[in-house]
């Protein structure tokens, strides 16, 4: 009997720390990117990460000056996306993209994804409805 009680506590602690942690990696618009920081760049997707709670696209940047920079693009959930018509062919590494969006607060090469244009014009909504996102960011499609 208190063998069985030991294993479901253990059972049940192992259970709330693992969703512990993925609440914790569900976060506020706010608290990592700023409204203030808009971004707009042209870029070519590297990898599109397909996970949960925000998928997320790496792209290279070419600067000014020509230098390439990695950035990395939060969007919504997997679902959420398929449901606005992504599919895992549409986002291959290689796709050239427009990205509008929203720069982390601490300056990195990371941002909230808004929109995302293909090269031949169509368009797709990126964002999430996260609190302290920007109005405009929360719309639906």
């Amino acid at each position: 009997m208190q063998k069985t009680f030991a294993i479901a506590a253990c059972a049940l602690g192992f259970s709330l720390s693992a969703w512990a942690g993925a609440a914790y990696a569900h976060h506020a618009f706010a608290a990592e990117f700023d409204a203030n920081k808009p971004v707009n760049f042209k870029g070519t997707i590297t990898k599109m990460e397909w996970i949960n709670p925000h998928t997320w696209l790496h792209v290279l940047v070419k600067g000014p000056n020509g230098t390439a920079q990695n950035w990395a693009i939060e969007a919504g959930t997997p679902n959420v996306l398929f449901r606005r018509g992504f599919t895992k062919q549409s986002l291959l590494p290689g796709t050239e993209i427009v990205i509008d969006g929203y720069q982390a607060k601490d300056g990195s090469h990371r941002a909230n994804g808004r929109d995302l244009t293909f090269a031949d014009g169509r368009k797709l909504f990126l964002g999430s409805s996260g609190t302290g996102a920007p109005y405009e960011l929360q719309r639906t499609k």
